[in-house]
């Protein structure tokens, strides 16, 4: 499929990373002989390995990107038929597991949000400090790209996303300089002018680092796909099932923390006796942050939130 208008096709680039919290997530998942497992979001296939190497276990990992689906093939053609690797989005998870034959599974696990390697090649557009075409795509065939929206979208529109995926108090500034500036065709350009229109930030980060973030998630619908994913997650552990989400901002955080104490009934209404009214169907596990040692430096805002499916309320 062509890429559309002012999309270009995903970069051929070596796909290679060090996953984020990969002890943590072994620990949570708690792999187990003959048990079976969902990587919903495979990337370079580093959490699925630490999962296949701790027992002998099988996964399915899932990711929308081709790149990945090729490298983690690669790295991980070792573990013969215990691996497998298939094409789709993570709210696509119900179709693979009914594809695949399986009905329930044992852990799933998702480390949201762009991967190094997406981030770290220019061509795929995810950077501000590359010089590359303005994509954005996870999916390199996905129907919009970033520069779609930077030069298509009304000021109204890019504002509302921007302050509300980036949560950039200067959003509306910054839409109204984008959108003087068409046309765009380049990363590092975009990023300097969004810089100057946001003025020096204090702390870290770069200050076109809200708005980059805010088109990411808007071109690959991020959030949406995060909400589709959970109930389903859930509804397909078999009892005593593992839940982990790997998140890196407040936005994914929330909607994670705010699902599981949903199924927790930990803000469920209650009746008179005090006992929440409505299925529950987890119990969480506190929230895990990096250690100071994890390999990744990328690591220090990820948060790993887990939860145990209840041997009752299941199918």
């Amino acid at each position: 499929m062509p890429a559309p208008a002012g999309c270009r096709g995903a970069s051929d680039g070596v796909y290679e990373h060090v996953p984020v919290l990969r002890r943590e997530v072994v620990t949570a998942m708690g792999p187990k002989d003959d048990e079976v497992f969902v990587d919903c979001t495979l990337g370079g296939g580093g959490h699925s390995e630490a999962i296949l190497q701790a027992a002998e276990c099988r996964v399915v990992g899932i990711d929308c990107d081709p790149a990945a689906i090729t490298a983690s093939r690669e790295r991980l053609q070792r573990f013969g038929d215990r691996f497998a690797a298939v094409r789709a989005r993570f709210s696509e998870l119900a179709r693979v597991l009914d594809d695949s034959g399986l009905d329930l599974v044992d852990g799933v696990l998702a480390d949201v949000g762009v991967s190094s390697p997406q981030l770290d090649d220019g061509a795929r557009g995810f950077s501000f400090s590359r010089t590359g075409p303005i994509d954005m795509r996870m999916d390199p065939d996905g129907k919009v790209c970033a520069a779609d929206l930077v030069n298509h979208w009304s000021a109204e529109d890019l504002a509302e996303v921007i302050r509300r995926f980036g949560e950039e108090r200067h959003a509306r500034r910054v839409a109204r300089t984008i959108v003087a500036g068409r046309p765009w065709n380049d990363t590092r350009a975009l990023a300097d002018t969004v810089a100057k229109a946001v003025g020096r930030v204090k702390g870290r980060i770069h200050p076109a680092t809200r708005t980059f973030q805010a088109l990411r998630i808007a071109v690959n619908n991020e959030l949406g796909e995060l909400r589709a994913l959970l109930p389903v997650a859930v509804e397909r552990l078999r009892p005593g099932g593992r839940l982990a989400v790997v998140s890196f901002h407040s936005l994914e955080d929330r909607i994670v923390k705010q699902f599981i104490a949903r199924e927790t009934g930990r803000t469920a209404e209650r009746d008179p006796w005090g006992n929440p009214i409505g299925p529950v169907r987890l119990v969480a596990r506190p929230p895990v942050t990096p250690a100071s040692d994890d390999p990744n430096p990328r690591a220090r805002s990820a948060r790993l939130r887990t939860a145990v499916r209840l041997p009752w309320n299941t199918r």
